[in-house]
């Protein structure tokens, strides 16, 4: 009889915890000039997780510029000095006085629409260490196989998964960053509002001319 219990039971605590996974996985709306854009965070890299919620709560992001933009690569934000900026100050060095260690996991990659921190050069920071505050929405581009094999090849890659493949042939992303960058969470909704600020008129340091910021985030549901 206690036999014919146990599977029940084991079978309602499996569905259980999973959904208090599923639960518990944390979204941030992040409410820009140009639109919102919906992140999920990735519970397997709890530390930048973690980082990026307390920042989330202390209203650390509001107000910030996206300071560095470049099409078909990326667009940066975080930097608390981009406030108040002036139009010819130079930014992206500002962050609170520490750096995360670096969570980077494999399955995690630099598809379009992926979160990842910024960080210091490996010549000053072979760690790969976090910057405490900065971080990246890649958008890229989509790439022929010919072009990830060429990579592979070179070195500047490890091995392709499918999955890996799938993404960067379609709807693209930055290969060549890969396990370089703590990748933390992925755009679950507002692509569009990326490629938007992607496409928004630099300076020479990569700037956008006219000002594009986030003006609240928040923890959502």
């Amino acid at each position: 009889m206690k036999n014919k219990l146990v599977l029940p039971f084991t079978l309602v605590l499996i569905f259980l915890i999973s959904n208090f996974m599923a639960y518990t996985q944390t979204n941030i709306l992040l409410q820009t000039t140009a639109g919102d854009i919906k992140v999920l965070l990735y519970d397997e890299t709890p530390q930048h997780r973690d980082n990026f919620i307390k920042l989330v709560k202390d209203g650390y992001y509001d107000g910030v510029l996206f300071h560095r933009v470049i099409p078909q690569f990326m667009i940066q934000t975080g930097d608390p000095d981009s406030k108040n900026a002036t139009a010819d100050q130079h930014l992206g060095v500002g962050g609170p006085n520490y750096k995360i260690p670096a969570e980077i996991h494999p399955q995690y990659f630099h598809k379009k629409g992926a979160l990842a921190a910024a960080r210091q050069g490996d010549a000053v920071n072979p760690k790969k260490e976090s910057s405490g505050s900065q971080f990246y929405i890649v958008q890229g581009a989509p790439l022929t196989n010919g072009q990830l094999d060429a990579l592979q090849s070179s070195g500047k890659h490890t091995t392709f998964t499918p999955e890996q493949r799938q993404a960067y042939t379609t709807i693209g992303g930055t290969p060549h960053l890969d396990a370089a960058y703590t990748v933390f969470g992925e755009v679950t909704e507002g692509l569009e509002i990326v490629d938007q600020i992607a496409s928004a008129s630099t300076d020479s340091r990569n700037r956008p001319k006219s000002d594009i910021r986030i003006i609240h985030a928040t923890i959502i549901k």
